[in-house]
């Protein structure tokens, strides 16, 4: 093992005293002789030529240190340090290579780069070859769009239950990675009713068909249930035509004034209620003066009333039948009177084009 050995003293002589030219020269030199011998050193002799290259790949440029990268990325026996100095680089094009595919490379080393890296440095890891959770669990956490599609990609990697859950969660808003990660061969039945919850209903359909045979009854099961849940959670819109048919037919024979709203009111035919105070406020959606007068705040109620023209009485009429648990007690109707009073046409109208703008009532 004489020449590492021998070729300690111009090492020296290059560091310190060389040219630019002088220290690449040096360096090829040194991967000649370990690419020539390197499969046959002892560990022993393989630290020889780490510590030497060491020396030698913080003192030349950029360029050289790729091309070592790609010469030593592929080899099992690579000199560890010096695969670790070149995937510590900034520059990715040095670095990459090496992320990329060096075995060399430990997991710890890999997590400490992950997290002090960037996105360019975390997509070349994310491709490597039985990458770890550990790792995944720092580039789930650290990664871009970019970056976490590749890692669900790669087939081989391995991830915890935090892995998966932070990949289901970046998928509400990626319709690709929410199809990569359903497909993958690996994921845990338990995160598929979550991830099948945030998916697109594209996403889904696509998922029921693509999915492992395994896979697909689970998917067509948890489908229905969140289907059904839908149901429960979003009952049909109320249908307002007829009560909206009667209220036009009205209002063109000069017929929808106060007596019949009134009417309307102490019938308790709210439909009809609604609809006028819609048509009435310039054609506003019926179904928001419905939740108006169904819901808790009486003095809403006053300012699509007064909007519309109606007279107290057929305001008090109004709220004494509107269709709610508790019927509105006398104090409530005296503050409401003098707030009716107190009420402009003109600010009503102004609210009420407000709500129309924005279609949103406090309850």
């Amino acid at each position: 093992m004489q020449q590492p050995v021998s070729i300690i003293a111009e090492l020296e002589e290059a560091v310190r005293d060389g040219s630019s030219a002088k220290r690449v020269s040096t360096l090829r030199q040194v991967t000649d002789l370990f690419l020539h011998d390197g499969e046959r050193l002892s560990e022993d002799q393989v630290k020889v030529f780490d510590d030497v290259l060491c020396h030698l790949v913080g003192r030349v440029e950029s360029r050289v240190k790729t091309e070592l990268g790609a010469r030593f990325a592929s080899l099992e026996y690579a000199p560890s340090g010096v695969i670790e100095q070149l995937a510590w680089d900034d520059e990715i094009a040095v670095a990459g290579t090496v992320l990329a595919s060096s075995s060399r490379l430990t997991t710890s080393a890999l997590v400490e780069i992950a997290k002090a890296k960037g996105q360019d440095h975390l997509l070349a890891i994310s491709g490597r070859t039985n990458l770890p959770s550990a790792v995944t669990d720092v580039i789930v956490d650290r990664g871009d769009r970019k970056v976490i599609r590749k890692l669900a990609d790669n087939a081989s990697a391995q991830f915890s239950d935090t892995g998966y859950s932070g990949m289901v969660v970046r998928s509400k808003a990626d319709d690709e990675l929410a199809e990569i990660v359903g497909l993958r061969i690996d994921l845990p039945v338990k995160f598929l009713p979550e991830l099948l919850q945030r998916a697109t209903d594209a996403v889904r359909a696509r998922l029921a068909l693509t999915a492992p045979a395994e896979l697909r009854g689970e998917i067509q099961r948890i489908l229905e249930t969140i289907a059904t849940q839908a149901r429960m959670e979003c009952p049909p819109m109320r249908n307002f035509s007829r009560a909206e048919g009667v209220v036009k037919r009205m209002k063109g024979l000069n017929e929808l004034n106060d007596a019949a709203i009134t009417g309307f009111a102490e019938a308790k035919r709210f439909d009809e209620v609604a609809a006028s105070l819609a048509i009435l406020n310039n054609s506003a959606p019926t179904d928001m003066m419905a939740r108006l007068l169904e819901g808790l705040r009486t003095d809403l109620i006053l300012i699509p009333c007064k909007s519309a023209g109606l007279s107290w009485h057929t305001v008090e009429a109004i709220l004494c039948n509107r269709p709610v648990k508790h019927r509105v007690d006398e104090a409530t109707l005296k503050l409401a009177l003098k707030d009716y009073g107190k009420l402009s046409a003109g600010t009503a109208e102004r609210a009420v084009r407000f709500w129309q703008l924005h279609n949103k009532l406090e309850k």
